[in-house]
């Protein structure tokens, strides 16, 4: 079975300027803008924002 495009694999970039990153998947249906999340990055000790790559 192929993965499916409607759910596809992204990479969340700390904006912190740390260079850590999460992969998640996100609904590009419901989402088609670049998404962006409040996480912890554990290089900064503090909660930042996260960006998708592409």
């Amino acid at each position: 079975m192929a993965r499916s495009e409607q759910r596809p694999v992204v990479t969340l970039r700390s904006t912190a300027g740390t260079g850590h990153s999460y992969v998640t998947r996100k609904n590009r249906r419901n989402n088609p803008d670049r998404l962006t999340l409040l996480k912890y990055d554990p290089v900064a000790r503090a909660h930042v924002l996260f960006r998708e790559e592409r």
